[in-house]
């Protein structure tokens, strides 16, 4: 009789210790559900910032030089802009150095002021300095009135030059709006996992 009890002691054991497994097993699959979906939209922005890149260095070859020349660049491949009096525009993107992905970054600007419209375009932040590219990352750096964008056309980057670390070229995606400032604009920097 106590043979019969511990085999039966036993087969509880491993029976709840199976269940104990797919348990587990279950309550990771959601989390490896969850990386790879983030995997994914990671690598899903990285191909758009790249094709933004493409098309800015098409519509101005000599975006080039700053590509190569900078300590890093942000791509953001779709900022969205909306405005009737008060405004806002947020987009996402890629941050790298050294030509290196290092990380994500999101954009976002609220103005009060005349504008109206909406527009969509892309924006493509080049760093002169690791200084300007480490304030960036401690999600420093915001821009004033005083910092302007130059439109990627041929040659428009031929005459661009840094202002306080930074240079600045967007490109038109479509929409209309009355008001072209940088102003307000914040930025938050968020480093890949490791």
């Amino acid at each position: 009789m106590k043979t019969i009890s511990i085999c039966a002691a036993a087969l509880w054991l491993l029976a709840a210790a199976g269940v104990d497994r797919a348990l587990a097993a279950e309550s990771a699959k959601p989390a490896k559900d969850a990386n790879a979906a983030k995997a994914k939209a990671a690598a899903g922005e990285e191909k758009q910032a790249q094709e933004a890149l493409v098309a800015f260095t098409k519509a101005d070859p000599g975006l080039k030089k700053f590509v190569e020349s900078s300590v890093g660049y942000v791509v953001f491949p779709d900022v969205t802009k909306g405005a009737f009096g008060i405004g806002a525009a947020h987009g996402t993107g890629c941050v790298y150095e050294k030509g290196k992905l290092v990380g994500t970054a999101a954009l976002t600007q609220v103005t009060i002021g005349l504008a109206l419209g909406g527009q969509s375009y892309a924006e493509l932040i080049f760093f002169e300095t690791q200084e300007a590219l480490d304030s960036f990352k401690k999600s420093e750096l915001a821009f004033s009135a005083q910092v302007s964008a130059v439109a990627a056309a041929e040659g428009a980057s031929s005459n661009a030059k840094y202002q306080l670390g930074v240079a600045v070229f967007t490109l038109a995606k479509g929409g209309l709006m009355y008001e072209a400032s940088l102003g307000g604009q914040k930025f938050r920097f968020k480093p890949l996992a490791k």
